[in-house]
């Protein structure tokens, strides 16, 4: 059975479509995971308790409300960044290693009040464009930070000035150093570590494939 050129091009321009369809939902899959494993270091870095010692009276819970309101009051300031153990590295201090899924160091991120810093080894070269760095640790991960912080700037919370904002360093294509500023919210540095880690760890097993 013989097939006219209008059929072959329109099945070659199918098949190209579904190829780029397949692209895009193994880097959603990719992104999904990422999120996943994120959730995971929180849940195993935080302590949480069974459902079934959550079960109280209501005047049980009513006192526990009650007593966590007065500690968030007695500490107004308790998310801001002043309150945060700096990590950055000093003649006594340590830099935050980051390691790819061998346990090889790739960077190191430096953490002070105003800023989080992802220096990357000379090493380790990983493209600044390559996947999933821009669409999942850039647009997600940061992306998402921002558009709370343009939400509370907004809503006159914060000042426009103190928006998280993402710098990306580059020597020739390569990343050098990513540099997070106004993070300001404690919560959000080990999320900010853990995604770029991963982002980092995806796209050198990308580069062996």
């Amino acid at each position: 059975m013989r097939f006219s050129n209008d059929q072959v091009r329109k099945t070659a321009a199918l098949r190209d479509e579904l190829y780029a369809k397949i692209r895009k939902h193994q880097e959603e899959i990719e992104m999904l995971e990422g999120s996943i494993e994120v959730l995971d270091v929180v849940l195993k870095e935080s302590s949480f308790t069974k459902a079934s010692s959550l079960v109280t009276n209501p005047e049980d819970s009513q006192h526990d409300t009650t007593q966590h309101d007065t500690a968030q009051s007695t500490n107004p300031s308790i998310d801001k960044p002043e309150n945060i153990q700096s990590q950055e590295s000093t003649p006594d201090g340590k830099p935050v290693p980051i390691t790819d899924t061998s346990g090889q160091l790739v960077a190191n991120a430096y953490v002070s009040t105003e800023k989080i810093s992802i220096i990357i080894n000379q090493d380790t070269k990983v493209d600044a464009d390559a996947h999933p760095f821009k669409p999942f640790f850039l647009e997600r991960i940061i992306g998402g930070m921002k558009s709370k912080d343009d939400s509370e700037v907004d809503a006159g919370k914060i000042q426009k000035d103190s928006v998280i904002s993402c710098t990306v360093e580059r020597s020739g294509p390569h990343l050098s150093e990513i540099i997070i500023r106004n993070y300001r919210q404690k919560e959000r540095i080990n999320e900010i570590i853990n995604t770029a880690g991963w982002s980092l760890a995806r796209m050198l097993e990308n580069d062996k494939k």
